[in-house]
């Protein structure tokens, strides 16, 4: 199903989970000639027991990523709703989401798992596309060093690794070079931007830059690049890490990947001529917004997002702060 023609500039936004939902919220805002590229590694859950019981894609970060960009009308609400209720009962069907087993149904009577998502978004009026970033489920293995002492244990699985107290030494993908749909890397051949992150660093942002048939993509694509950094207090694997040692990830995971613009809240920076210094290192300029939501609390303000998003994309950095 060919993505129709829309305004804006085309981006592919690479992520997962509550981090890729607030991108595409904010990107939402300025184009709808948007594709999502979705982690597939979930193995908790409803998205895990789906996985293990029917042998499927993770649909979970699927779903929250066609809701954020589900047409802002009733029914586009409506279905959004639908799509992200959670049965509560004492049985085998408790806490699955109902998109979850709708689109899981799709891919079964479809036989193909980007029809499937293209056919759940005609059903939002989805202001984009959704697809996985590989067309087998994948396994996160992570090399984590214990609090307390330097002994290193290797953790597979994702939510094994969200769950494991100490550092996130370094990720690996099983398996290591999966296969890519079509679709994702014709995304990236036409894409005006790619965007990667806020998310879960090493459990929704890095993986996609441990796909060969990606990375290989991102090199031949003639599109700029956007990073944006996390807000704090982080969660999940990598909890407590600054967003220094999350580019310092960054450059270990995928040592030749430039960038163009890093996006940064200042209440999350540390060190500026740190920060500079490691922007510059990846090729790329410092964009300092504040996008943090007003409450002060660890969320992207999706209005705040669009318009540092729109100056990045439009080249007026303004004051990206003292050298």
């Amino acid at each position: 199903m060919e993505r129709s023609s829309g305004s804006g500039p085309a981006v592919v936004a690479f992520g997962g989970g509550h981090g890729l939902s607030a991108s595409l919220s904010a990107l939402r805002l300025m184009s709808d000639r948007l594709t999502a590229v979705v982690t597939v590694a979930d193995d908790g859950g409803s998205s895990g027991r789906l996985r293990e019981e029917m042998d499927v894609l993770p649909p979970g970060d699927l779903r929250m990523a066609l809701s954020a960009l589900c047409d802002d009308s009733e029914w586009g609400r409506l279905w959004r709703d639908v799509m992200q209720h959670r049965f509560h009962s004492e049985g085998s069907m408790n806490q699955h989401a109902v998109g979850n087993l709708l689109i899981v149904a799709l891919w079964e009577l479809l036989g193909d798992p980007v029809s499937g998502l293209d056919w759940i978004g005609r059903l939002l009026g989805a202001r984009g596309r959704v697809l996985p970033m590989a067309s087998v489920p994948v396994a996160i293995e992570a090399d984590i060093r214990s609090p307390g002492d330097d002994a290193v244990h290797v953790v597979r699985g994702q939510s094994a690794v969200a769950a494991a107290p100490g550092e996130v030494c370094h990720v690996r993908l099983t398996p290591a070079d999966p296969p890519v749909p079509a679709d994702v890397l014709a995304a990236l051949d036409a894409a005006d931007w790619v965007v990667l992150g806020p998310g879960s660093w090493f459990t929704s942002v890095l993986p996609h830059l441990l796909v060969p048939s990606i990375v290989d993509a991102l090199r031949r694509s003639s599109a700029r690049r956007c990073l944006t950094l996390n807000l704090f207090p982080d969660s999940g694997p990598g909890a407590g890490m600054t967003c220094h040692q999350h580019l310092d990830a960054l450059a270990e995971h995928a040592p030749d990947l430039r960038f163009d613009v890093v996006v940064a809240d200042p209440s999350a920076v540390e060190d500026l001529d740190r920060m500079h210094a490691q922007v510059e290192a990846l090729g790329g300029q410092l964009l300092l917004r504040q996008v943090r939501v007003g409450d002060g609390t660890a969320r992207h303000d999706a209005l705040r997002l669009a318009a540092a998003f729109r100056d990045a994309f439009e080249g007026t950095l303004g004051d990206v702060g003292p050298r």
